[in-house]
Parts: C-alpha cells; structure tokens; sequence
C-alpha cells in the first residue's frame, strides 16, 4: 500500500513537525512476551507526550537516541509519530525502517500499577524504541514516509503485516 500525506489521522501539521513513520508503540489487550497484558487507556494520561526515541532500549548510550515520538493514546492502545533527528545512526535507522529491516517497536515504562494477573493499569511511558522482535505482537511500524521535493508531498509506505512469534526477550522494567 502506498498512501499520501493527508490520508492518516494526523498529518503534519497537525503533529507540529515532520514525522518519519508512525505506528503502534503498544496496543491493549495483548498479552506481552514478558506475561503483561496492557489495558484500555493505562497510558491514557501519556496522550499528546513527546519522548525520546530510542535504539532498543538503549540508555546507556546517547548515540542510541534516534529522534523523539508523539504519544496518541487510542481505544487500541498507543500510537506513535516518529521523527528522526539528524545523527549518523538516526540515518541508518530510517534506512532501516524504509527497507523494512526494522518494523518492531516496543515501550519503555516505569511507574507501573498492575493487578494480580498482570494487567497494567497504569504506567508512565518514558521512550519508545525500534527494536529487532517487540516484546507486545502488536507494536509495529505501520507506516513509513519517504519525504522528497518530486511532487510537493510525500509517499507513505504502508506494511500491514504483524509478525507473532514465541521467541522474544522483553527485559522488565519498574
């Protein structure tokens, strides 16, 4: 699938600056590699947030900062815009993303309130990663935007597909 700009639910300007992709950076009642299971609106009060995002989860490194994310909290779960900065491994990941190496995305959240089945209730999102395999089946890289001057607009490429697969490793976080 090959979208415009003005076909997702927000466009740029809308957003307050240029995304490069969007997607779901968790979605609600799926039940995670790590036994979570997020509910409807647990990160409710994270809508409209910006945070960092990250290469798989890497706070050690301020090289692994790839840009920052747009929180839009949904009946589904939480959406994403992704921006890209500038730095030399921001430009490997949009290439990643573009050539779809990388679809997986996967949250970083402490502050966690959960009930005796593990269902997160409440948490506080504090980055979004692109990572190898997502820990959450849900969390992928929907859309993919190819910015240019060709026709005044830009090209959305969009992968539908969602990969499910027993084999994740999703460090735990409080």
């Amino acid at each position: 699938n090959i979208k415009r700009k003005g076909e997702l639910s927000m466009d740029n300007e809308e957003i307050g600056f240029e995304y490069d992709f969007c997607g779901w950076a968790t979605r609600n009642g799926l039940k995670c590699a790590d036994g979570r299971t997020i509910v409807r609106d647990a990160f409710k009060h994270n809508d409209g947030d910006i945070v960092p995002l990250v290469w798989n989860h890497g706070h050690n490194d301020p090289n692994n900062v790839l840009g920052h994310a747009l929180l839009e909290n949904r009946d589904e779960g939480v959406y994403v815009y992704g921006s890209f900065n500038d730095t030399p491994s921001a430009n490997n990941a949009r290439e990643f993303i573009q050539h779809g190496d990388i679809t997986s995305l996967s949250i970083y959240a402490n502050k966690l309130q959960q009930d005796s089945s593990r269902n997160v209730m409440h948490g506080d999102i504090k980055e979004v990663s692109l990572v190898l395999a997502g820990a959450n089946p849900g969390a992928y890289i929907e859309d993919v935007i190819v910015h240019g001057d060709t026709d005044g607009g830009s090209i959305i490429y969009s992968d539908d597909y969602i990969e499910e697969t027993d084999d994740l490793e999703h460090a735990e976080y409080d």
